[in-house]
């Protein structure tokens, strides 16, 4: 009976193992490079948004006419903005999460520990009956969605090529 090995056969086995066991490194580096792509477009567009006058939103709560972003409400979302820990779903989907936590520095009677920052963007994003909008997130993602898509890509092909080396 004849008997063949292959030598390169167990060393490229060898080598899909040790990818399989750095899957997890290589999706979280790959999506935590995505999500900062994204979170500093949400940032830039931030910061371009125009601001008015604690003064002029109380002048227009009294007169029942429209509010914009304050500058501390500005701020608040500038220091919220932040990326989760990568997370795996029921469906085996790594996911990261870009957005806004905590509260600001706008204390009123409903909201004495400050504004949450979450309230304030879905506010200043889609618009509210005291607001307009000027949606920030969604041209930010918009703009950066190719990049964060090619550069999970070339992070994914680098580690892939450590990996096989």
């Amino acid at each position: 009976m004849a008997r063949i090995q292959f030598k390169a056969g167990d060393e490229y086995a060898l080598k899909l193992s040790r990818l399989e066991a750095g899957t997890a490194g290589i999706a979280n580096k790959a999506i935590r490079e995505a999500a900062g792509l994204v979170a500093d477009a949400i940032r830039r567009e931030l910061e371009g948004l125009p601001t008015v006058t604690e003064f002029h939103n109380v002048q227009a709560h009294r007169t029942g006419g429209k509010s914009g972003l304050t500058i501390r409400q500005k701020k608040g979302l500038t220091r919220s903005l932040g990326i989760t820990p990568l997370e795996m779903d029921k469906k085996g989907f790594y996911n990261r999460k870009v957005g806004f936590d905590g509260y600001n520095y706008v204390v009123t009677r409903k909201y004495p520990k400050g504004q949450p920052n979450q309230l304030i963007a879905r506010s200043v994003e889609s618009g509210s009956a005291y607001m307009d909008k000027m949606p920030f997130v969604r041209p930010a993602i918009n703009k950066t969605k190719r990049q964060a898509v090619e550069r999970m890509q070339q992070v994914i092909d680098e580690e892939i090529g450590k990996a096989m080396k």
